[in-house]
């Protein structure tokens, strides 16, 4: 008996380019399950989740009441660079005052409550938030975006919706 026929058979049973085909997809699927990528997270950035606290500045928000419409310790969706995190809880609202600055007859400046009357309607508001994330080699990360000082974010409850800067990220 041959060892390869006139047919291109082994022994007369199996094809040669049946078993070509088959040592690439072998190869194939060894280089998908044996052999590490580049792609997705590295173990060296997988961490636990760990608290993060992010201080946004609201500036102008129209509202005369800005303390009753986002209470302290509610939650409210959190967009940061228009992608969603998820909810995230309001730890402290501030509400910042409005002032204007006045110039004194000796030279000086001070800052006196602002008088007119339709910013009694305007308010700027200094808002801490707290959730979990993780904290990387690059910063801090909530969900899939890094969050750092200037990053627009988007802070969304039942009553309101709003764009604001963040001006502060701590981690524990």
């Amino acid at each position: 008996m041959q060892l390869i026929d006139r047919y291109g058979r082994l022994f007369g049973k199996l094809s040669l380019l049946d078993i070509g085909a088959g040592v690439v997809l072998l190869c194939v699927l060894v280089g998908l399950f044996v052999l590490p990528g580049r792609s997705g997270t590295s173990l060296a950035q997988i961490t636990t989740a760990k608290p993060i606290e992010v201080d946004i500045l609201v500036l102008g928000l129209s509202t005369p009441t800005p303390q009753d419409l986002i209470p302290n310790g509610s939650t409210a969706n959190f967009i940061i660079r228009n992608q969603p995190y998820g909810q995230i809880t309001v730890k402290n609202v501030q509400v910042l005052p409005r002032t204007v600055t006045v110039s004194q007859p000796d030279g000086s400046v001070k800052a006196l409550p602002d008088p007119r009357p339709e910013m009694a309607f305007s308010s700027n508001l200094l808002v801490t938030l707290e959730g979990k994330g993780q904290v990387t080699n690059s910063g801090p990360v909530l969900g899939n975006s890094a969050i750092k000082v200037g990053t627009p974010v988007e802070l969304e409850g039942k009553e309101y919706n709003f764009r604001a800067s963040v001006i502060a990220v701590r981690t524990f």
